[in-house]
């Protein structure tokens, strides 16, 4: 019996759990195409497979330790079995998908063997390291523009744009002739600008709320000034420039006291919530001659003139 290698698991744990192993060549059978892998990538899907949260699903199928994860691939055609109809030929470039609970088992192998209608061609010009990162998060974003179903010039907001699936969220939407608006770290500014985002926002509670304000604004024609007097959202929050990229204004998070006064009885550094903002506390009630003009004239119960109410 011919061997391949693989990469399996045979005890759940962390990233260490994971083993060279030789387990057999899978055989084509009808109806089935065997690839010869160049690369396969790394999901999130393979993390529950290593750690054990897939244990009863295994275990009640055909599949015996170790276990593969894996979920999509990139590769060359090997074999083409009897009774499949299909345009590819042995040599071709292809990228697949497949489950590693599933009888034919992960991608982390030499060989697959899977069905006609879970491989395709790779893009033309494509490495096999890029063609491997497409049928999931290409085809996540696919789908998630196709039920969306858009009209060119119309506005979506990706977020999460610097990883996988928003990086291709955003050039399947530039190719539909959409408008993007992206959020991202500073340090992916240039990623996700580069991949074609229209508008770029700051990540996190802040940058959404100038996100909104950037969506208001682009349902209209030109955007009305912020208090700052540049193009962007009303008030001074958040405010974006004419090139696209967000900027936070004079609103700013207090960040957690952890000075010396601060500390638990075990001499470790305590985090403490700031005190809420003056805006949130319940107005203090006023004194002195202010506060009874505010409260409107009366007569005192003793003297007769204005003043506290008597007894």
């Amino acid at each position: 019996m011919e061997t391949m290698r693989a990469v399996g698991v045979a005890e759940y744990g962390g990233p260490e759990v994971l083993k060279l192993v030789e387990v057999p060549r899978p055989v084509t059978g009808p109806g089935q195409i065997r690839i010869r892998v160049y690369a396969a990538t790394v999901n999130p899907g393979d993390t529950v497979l290593r750690t054990g949260h897939l244990d009863d699903v295994l275990r009640s199928g055909p599949l015996t330790p170790p276990y593969i994860p894996g979920m999509e691939a990139a590769g060359v055609v090997d074999e083409i079995g009897h009774e499949v109809q299909t345009d590819l030929r042995p040599g071709d470039r292809v990228m697949t998908m497949v489950m590693p609970i599933d009888p034919t088992g992960g991608a982390y192998a030499e060989y697959l063997v899977v069905a006609p209608d879970q491989v395709t061609r790779a893009p033309a010009g494509s490495t096999h390291a890029e063609a491997a990162t497409l049928p999931m998060n290409g085809l996540t974003a696919r789908l998630a523009l196709d039920v969306l179903d858009l009209a060119p010039g119309e506005t979506v907001a990706v977020t999460g744009a610097a990883g996988a699936v928003g990086g291709y969220a955003i050039q399947l939407a530039k190719v539909d002739g959409l408008r993007v608006i992206a959020d991202a770290a500073p340090a992916d500014s240039s990623l996700v600008a580069d991949l074609g985002a229209d508008q770029i926002v700051a990540r996190g509670d802040r940058g959404w709320r100038t996100h909104q304000a950037v969506v208001a604004c682009g349902r209209r024609r030109g955007c009305r000034r912020g208090a700052a007097g540049r193009r962007g959202g009303p008030g001074p929050a958040g405010r974006w420039s004419d090139r696209g990229r967000a900027r936070m204004g004079t609103a700013r998070r207090r960040q957690p006291r952890t000075g010396p006064r601060h500390r638990d009885p075990r001499g470790l550094r305590a985090r403490v919530h700031p005190p809420a903002r003056q805006a949130r506390r319940p107005p203090r009630p006023r004194r002195g001659r202010k506060a009874r003009a505010a409260r409107g004239p009366y007569l005192s119960g003793r003297t007769g003139r204005r003043g506290a109410p008597g007894p």
